[in-house]
């Protein structure tokens, strides 16, 4: 089965989440919102946000890079499928980047 986490969307914090999938979705919210290093007592959490000033598809392609590996390590129970971006480059260029990623449960993927 696959799972989307829509950036675009609103949600709120769970601290008891019902479900595996909806504790992994929100930790992986929790992963592309947090800054690399802001964390405290967790410094490796996050994604690195410097990318955000490159040029858009610069940016684009090196944040996808960073939320593969980030998501990989900080949360191996998801595999990856797809990380792609809403809006339009005029989002960018007020410095929002609307991330929707997709993944399946690592245990399902055979």
């Amino acid at each position: 089965m696959i799972y989307t986490v829509d950036m675009t969307q609103p949600s709120r914090i769970n601290f008891a989440p019902a479900t595996r999938v909806e504790e992994i979705s929100q930790n992986i919210r929790t992963i592309l919102t947090t800054p690399l290093g802001s964390a405290p007592l967790a410094r490796d959490i996050g994604i690195d946000y410097s990318i955000v000033d490159e040029p858009y598809q610069i940016a684009q392609a090196r944040l996808t890079g960073e939320i593969y590996a980030a998501i990989a390590e900080q949360e191996p129970r998801a595999q990856l499928i797809d990380v792609s971006f809403k809006g339009a480059i005029t989002d960018a260029l007020t410095g929002r980047i609307a991330v929707v990623v997709r993944y399946t449960l690592a245990e399902e993927v055979t």
